[in-house]
């Protein structure tokens, strides 16, 4: 069964590390029969919110925010590629999914995390469990870390060194869980 996942990643720093890992995960759903797409925060740019999508009336919110509305709801499942930034969320991210209340809801959610250091973002995966919860989505209980992306891909984007590998092997349990809760809630809403 093809699924369409959207990846949301959300750092607006130079020399961003998680782009790699957002756009290998990208990689591995379509070479699994998936389609995948990527979902940038900077790219998208959307304002600091003052007002969500569902706020605006029909036909009139930003070009960008209506667009990336039909992407969420024609989506099966979602992805978020979250750094830990001193300990806690990426505000580019976070702002970008304040825009969006209903497009999330009872959608299933996976996790995946990174850092620089040692501990792969576990501390911001934890918030954005709670914070995905209380939009409403499924959280998969399988996530997936990375700790020192400085150091775990190539200059192609090739998972290397002891961290890549354990990307790598840890994959399939997370896509596996990613595949079953979007599998099931297609099921549950017939489509």
């Amino acid at each position: 069964m093809s699924r369409h996942i959207l990846i949301f990643y959300g750092s607006y720093r130079q020399n961003r590390q998680g782009i790699h890992l957002a756009q290998w995960l990208v990689d591995q759903l379509q070479t699994s029969g998936d389609t995948a797409e990527l979902v940038d925060a900077k790219a998208v740019n959307l304002p600091m919110l003052d007002q969500r999508y569902s706020d605006y009336a029909e036909g009139t919110a930003p070009p960008a925010m209506a667009d990336l509305a039909s992407k969420i709801s024609a989506a099966d499942a979602f992805v978020f590629v979250v750094g830990e930034y001193n300990g806690g969320i990426q505000a580019g991210l976070k702002n970008l999914v304040d825009h969006y209340l209903p497009e999330f809801r009872r959608r299933p959610t996976a996790i995946a995390s990174y850092s620089a250091g040692p501990f792969s973002g576990l501390r911001s995966a934890q918030d954005w469990r709670i914070i995905l919860g209380a939009l409403g989505m499924v959280v998969t209980p399988n996530s997936l870390g990375l700790a020192r992306i400085n150091q775990a891909f190539d200059g192609d984007g090739t998972p290397i060194g002891e961290d890549g590998a354990r990307l790598e092997r840890a994959f399939a349990a997370f896509a596996d869980d990613l595949h079953f809760w979007s599998d099931a809630a297609k099921m549950k809403s017939g489509s």
